[in-house]
């Protein structure tokens, strides 16, 4: 069974979330919980009514069944993107909720009274339906996609540290969404082939599934994910810049109303309006979003092995860990290796291992910046200590994984075998000088004769007044 460290005190390690014991009660975990489940649930049982009371029994189900096939392709594709410092499902589960339900429940809402609306006021139909799509639907789609990002952002704070958490949380938010709408297109465009008795590849079912599942299932979450940006450089920012953590998610809602606009506008602009809009417009702007993702997720990775080698200095992290932490291929040879000696148990010690250490080197990086909140001591102490108790299971088969991916042809590793002498040395590769020996499981680092710091001092063992006082950042 693995222990903490010896200066480690286990009541320290109760998490940032508990609620106090004498909390009111609707300040309880399980209150909240429990009074969101049944808004969601509430909600989907309305936006069901209403979508088959206009779809019809069969229509519903025709939908149901078509609308379903983008969205684990869609969802793969951002837990990819979250691999490498995965969010926790709960997470994902309620933004794809909160998007098919809620936020879908209050877009047919509002966009049928502001439609009705303007057309009681203008007498003009073709009018109120214009304003309707291009208007009125980008604002408020939009802004009710966007509540669920606000949420995770302000109440799951600490899954929140950057970028790809937006676009994540905004793209999952947003498919629920177009799940729900493409139930209520296809559902229709059902129906009319049923009343028309059209059928085959000539069907209004035909065309919408072509246009809204083939050739766009990307335009909601490329919308919305444009607010998650926003919302991810808010969560780069720290606690006194005001401003950087407020106009970037209100720039990134209203580019993501006006990318939503032009879209719903393709359709008036002529005959080959909605072809000229995809081809110069939307397929650009997946390309570059795309090529952000990607960009943004290296740069992770390039965050995890500039940033852990700290901690190998002051004992915590052995040196191969930096390197296959910072690899997304030797992450996964971690885990395969763990699985096949420890069983599955083994294999999600080493991913949770994985987890936290990226946390840490993000945690990090924000506090080198500046950036890190009044929060940082207890969120290292609490980090260092899950990477503690996982150590056994995990250094091995990190160190695995280190060495299946790292390529050297007649030369040793760049990292010494446990107690070996150390070959090699170089400015930023190890804090070893030649001749010195690796630190074993939780030994002192021989150049600094250092014991891994403990909980409430900085990295290199300056002692502090009191723990709250500690921050090595601090500008």
């Amino acid at each position: 069974m693995a222990t903490c460290p010896p200066h480690a005190t286990p009541h320290a390690f109760t998490g940032g979330g508990a609620v106090p014991r004498h909390a009111h009660w609707w300040q309880r975990r399980w209150v909240r919980y429990g009074g969101l489940s049944v808004l969601l649930a509430l909600s989907g049982l309305v936006i069901l009514a209403l979508v088959r009371e206009q779809t019809g029994t069969d229509g519903f189900l025709v939908g149901l069944s078509l609308a379903v096939l983008p969205v684990p392709l869609l969802v793969a594709a951002f837990r990819w993107l979250d691999g490498v410092r995965p969010g926790p499902w709960r997470n994902l589960l309620f933004s794809f909720a909160w998007g098919a339900c809620a936020a879908a429940l209050i877009a047919i809402v509002a966009n049928s009274f502001a439609t009705r609306w303007i057309e009681t006021a203008t007498a003009d139909r073709s009018s109120a339906d214009t304003l309707g799509a291009t208007v009125i639907a980008p604002i408020v789609e939009e802004s009710a996609k966007a509540a669920a990002v606000l949420l995770v952002f302000l109440f799951r704070r600490r899954d929140f540290s950057g970028i790809v958490d937006g676009m994540v949380i905004a793209g999952v938010t947003a498919t629920g969404f177009a799940f729900t709408e493409n139930i209520l297109y296809l559902g229709t465009a059902f129906g009319t082939d049923q009343l028309s008795g059209d059928h085959g590849l000539a069907s209004m079912t035909a065309a919408t599934f072509f246009v809204r599942v083939v050739m766009s299932p990307f335009a909601h979450p490329l919308f919305t994910v444009l607010t998650g940006i926003g919302f991810g450089i808010a969560a780069l920012s720290g606690d006194r810049q005001h401003l950087r953590r407020v106009l970037p998610p209100l720039g990134g809602l209203l580019l993501a109303m006006g990318m939503h606009s032009v879209w719903n506008g393709s359709s008036t602009f002529g005959d080959y309006g909605f072809f000229a809009v995809y081809l110069a417009f939307m397929v650009p702007a997946f390309g570059l979003l795309s090529w952000l993702a990607i960009w943004t997720r290296h740069r992770e990775l390039r965050t995890v092995r500039e940033e852990l080698p700290a901690y190998v200095m002051a004992g915590w992290l052995l040196p191969p860990e930096p390197s296959a932490l910072g690899s997304m291929k030797a992450r996964r040879l971690a885990r395969e290796f763990a699985t096949h000696h420890g069983g599955k148990a083994a294999g999600r010690e080493v991913a949770e291992y994985e987890a936290y250490a990226t946390s840490l080197a993000f945690l990090r990086r924000r506090g080198r910046r500046g950036r890190a909140g009044a929060d940082f001591v207890v969120r290292e102490r609490e980090l260092l200590t899950e990477l503690w108790n996982r150590r056994e299971t995990a250094r091995p088969a990190l160190a695995y994984g280190a060495r299946a991916t790292t390529p050297f042809v007649g030369m040793p590793p760049p990292w010494p075998l446990y107690g070996q002498m150390m070959p090699l040395h170089g400015p930023g590769v190890l804090p070893y000088g030649p001749g010195d020996r690796a630190p074993l499981y939780g030994q002192p680092p021989t150049p600094y004769g250092q014991a891994p710091a403990p909980y409430g001092q900085p990295l290199y063992g300056q002692p502090v007044s009191h723990p709250a006082a500690y921050n090595p950042y601090r500008t």
